[in-house]
């Protein structure tokens, strides 16, 4: 998000209108600095003087105040070079709106999802940089980093590819970066000043008289923030007359910044509940507000918000987001002067009570949201019916629309709940429901690197007020994540924390989870010895509380272990006891899958007349569980069997039994090139035959 609407000098003019892929856009002024900074593309490095090829990006560099145009003569910028770019534009905010910096791995992730580039989650930092230096390395790009905070996050994106171009926006020089010459902003000179507010207001009220134009230009300094606040109350106030606003600003006494008087004058005429709103728009989550953001934070209805944020976007204190939805963002250049004047208008409990409504609202939307997937239950169904029209979705496409146009605000409310330290109760609330609607509409898989920031944002929670139960259950969810992405050390360590937890709770689900994933932690290193142990104590546990399903799964991971460490006689007591547990707990499909890993065992163990037998036996019981892959998998391993037992015949039988139960899942089998059958099936074809150990299946 940017501060364009407001921080222009050219500015982005997107009038009243909330949905501004309607309203045309007019940069104004700035033609020395564009000369100026399309010159530094083609200027000669230092690099180059020497006789070296520049080994890195050229950067060019738009310092100045925020609200002096900057983000808006870096889009201009961009525009006019970015045909020169086939690897396209990236474009990345370097700060919050509250001024805090965002880190580095956030961006690289974020940069590299506009690649449409996966980003492991829970990566570090230098993997991610490193990811993005190597996906930008063959690309001709060009990347605008918006309010950059220093030269450390500059240089961590900047690409090792001299056919890149990085544009970067400041407040002043990035020290530590070589051969950047910043192009430093002022005013707008009087004359773009004047056309500034003509795009705002009736030009003829600057007709009729246009030294008072002049006159209001000079008191904003031309900065077209400050420019664009004024016009914009002008237009709001067509009796008004130029003058008198240039000379109410000129005689304020405050002290402090031109945009800071031209924002208390026009907060001050507004009316009680509109100022108050307009104040606690400094709380909303990355500064992105929708209407259900507003009504929370104001205590109003939902219909009254969108009508004062409609209002807002009119002064130019908001900026209309492009989206489906009604979204608009607090400029950055505004967000710390709405921060002061809510601290010195609202008392701490005030704001307190604000931001606590606003959380309470999002935790009712994401529990509205994920409840839209589950209307197969009538009690669902009712819940939903009883709630007010405006917490409603009409169907879980809505939901989904929603959830992902708001996810960087909710990201967002969670980290500030956090940061907050007051608010712990409503913020597990709200990370509950963020991952449950994550999961219900997103998934496990697309919103990992989401999920693990939230995992990791409950683990901090749960330290700080001593709850050892949530700190089991964050630290199981990040190490299932580092597994999944091959950090199975780290993913180690966090499992033994995790059991450390959950005895400290008396949690006996987090015991047994995290035992068994230690054992499967073990198991992926190799060690395969500890892997059987660990599998052990949470048999253990599980057979204690007589939790059969599970204890019959850990059955078959012992049996594994042991396979892979050639104990053939313990694996296949293991295997006996899994079909045995699975068959009382009346589960054919897993009892047959027992009984083939048990034949595969007795193959390895060098006994084919038990395998056959046992192979034979799990055909019959996969038949009764009607899994035709199954079936069709064992006739293979049936055939293979027989044919190291010498009875090729039969082990052709098999086969054709096999393939026969293919084609009737498939209907059809492809024909081989020449149009005759294909050749013999084997036990690798296709991974529909393929039968899966239990420590890949769980």
């Amino acid at each position: 998000m940017t501060d364009q609407a407001v921080d222009a000098g050219g500015v982005d003019l997107s009038g009243g209108d909330p949905f501004p892929a309607a309203a045309k856009s007019l940069f104004l002024g700035r033609t020395r600095e564009l000369k100026e900074l399309r010159a530094d593309i083609e200027r000669t490095g230092l690099d180059t003087l020497t006789g070296r090829k520049a080994p890195r990006a050229r950067v060019l560099l738009i310092a100045g105040r925020p609200g002096s145009g900057r983000t808006a003569l870096a889009e201009e910028l961009v525009e006019q070079v970015a045909q020169r770019y086939p690897g396209g534009v990236l474009r990345a905010r370097l700060t919050e709106p509250d001024g805090t910096p965002v880190p580095v791995e956030a961006l690289a992730r974020d940069l590299l999802a506009a690649l449409d580039l996966p980003s492991p989650p829970g990566a570090a930092e230098d993997d991610l940089t490193e990811a993005l230096r190597t996906a930008l390395a063959e690309r001709r790009a060009l990347l605008l980093l918006d309010d950059a905070a220093g030269a450390d996050q500059v240089d961590a994106l900047l690409p090792d590819n001299a056919d890149c171009l990085l544009v970067a926006v400041s407040r002043g020089p990035l020290t530590g970066i070589a051969d950047v010459r910043p192009c430093t902003l002022g005013g707008l000179d009087t004359k773009s000043g004047v056309e500034l507010l003509a795009q705002r207001i009736d030009p003829v009220r600057i007709t009729v008289d246009p030294r008072a134009a002049e006159s209001l230009v000079e008191v904003c300094q031309g900065q077209p923030a400050a420019l664009t606040l004024a016009g914009g109350w002008l237009a709001a106030h067509p009796q008004a007359a130029v003058a008198d606003l240039a000379k109410q600003l000129r005689t304020d006494p405050d002290e402090g910044s031109v945009l800071g008087r031209v924002l208390r004058f026009v907060h001050g005429t507004l009316s009680g509940t509109a100022a108050r709103l307009l104040r606690l728009l400094s709380l909303a989550p990355a500064g992105d507000v929708d209407p259900q953001t507003a009504s929370a934070l104001a205590g109003c209805s939902v219909e009254a918000a969108r009508g004062f944020l409609d209002d807002f976007a009119d002064l130019g204190v908001l900026r209309a987001v492009p989206s489906s939805l009604p979204c608009y963002e607090v400029p950055g250049c505004l967000h710390p002067l709405l921060a002061e004047l809510a601290e010195r208008e609202d008392r701490p409990a005030e704001l307190r009570l604000a931001r606590a409504r606003m959380l309470e609202r999002t935790v009712r939307l994401l529990q509205t949201c994920r409840a839209i997937t589950e209307t197969d239950s009538p009690e669902t169904r009712e819940k939903l019916k009883s709630l007010p029209p405006g917490l409603r979705f009409a169907t879980p496409r809505a939901a989904e629309k929603w959830l992902r146009a708001r996810r960087p605000a909710l990201l967002a409310a969670a980290r500030l709940a956090v940061a907050d330290g007051e608010l712990d109760t409503l913020a597990r609330r709200l990370m509950s429901q963020l991952v449950r609607a994550m999961v219900a509409h997103i998934g496990t898989q697309a919103a990992a690197a989401d999920l693990y920031g939230i995992h990791m944002l409950v683990l901090d929670v749960a330290e700080r007020r001593g709850l050892p139960r949530e700190k089991a259950a964050a630290l199981l969810n990040l190490a299932d994540l580092d597994a999944r992405t091959g950090r199975t050390a780290g993913a180690l360590a966090r499992y033994r924390a995790a059991l450390d937890a959950g005895r400290e709770a008396d949690d006996p689900y987090a015991i047994s989870r995290a035992m068994e994933s230690v054992g499967s932690s073990h198991q992926e290193l190799g060690d395969y010895d500890r892997a059987a142990d660990w599998f052990g104590r949470a048999l253990a546990q599980r057979l204690a509380r007589e939790e059969r399903e599970d204890a019959a799964r850990l059955y078959g991971r012992i049996a594994t272990a042991h396979t892979y460490t050639g104990r053939y006689g313990e694996a296949l007591r293991n295997w006996r006891a899994a079909a045995a547990a699975h068959r009382k707990a009346g589960d054919v499909a897993a009892h047959a899958r027992a009984l083939s890993e048990l034949a595969r065992v007795q193959e390895y163990a060098g006994r084919p007349e038990d395998c056959l037998r046992t192979c034979q036996e799990a055909v019959e019981w996969a038949g009764h569980a009607e899994d035709v892959r199954l079936q069709a998998a064992l006739q293979l391993r049936l055939a293979d069997t027989l044919e190291r037992l010498g009875d090729t015949t039969t082990a052709a039988l098999h086969r054709g039994a096999a393939r026969r139960l293919l084609d009737a899942e498939v209907e059809e089998v492809p024909a081989a090139e020449d149009g005759g059958p294909e050749g013999p099936l084997t036990e690798d074809d296709a991974n529909a035959c393929e039968i899966r150990s239990a420590s890949t299946e769980d």
